[in-house]
């Protein structure tokens, strides 16, 4: 009886592995990006600080394309050596 053949390649590559990274890195700078305008007197409240355009509108885009970035580095075929 012949022994079957085993598949031993892994799912991922090295490119994989780069374009999950980079996907990462963004979706941190988005966090990042969130961060901040916090103030130390609870009475004072600065609307223009937590409500900047870097808060509200730039860093959920750039969360969303880090994410949407990780799905392509996921979903990302390798070469096939045949």
């Amino acid at each position: 009886m012949a022994k079957p053949e085993l598949n031993n390649d892994l799912a991922f590559t090295s490119i994989n592995y780069r374009l999950l990274l980079i996907g990462l890195a963004v979706v941190l700078l988005g966090f990042l990006l969130m961060t901040g305008g916090g103030n130390g007197d609870p009475n004072a409240f600065d609307e223009a600080e937590i409500f900047s355009a870097r808060r509200i509108t730039v860093a959920p885009i750039v969360v969303l394309a880090g994410y949407l970035f990780v799905v392509y580095a996921i979903l990302k075929k390798g070469k096939v050596d045949q």
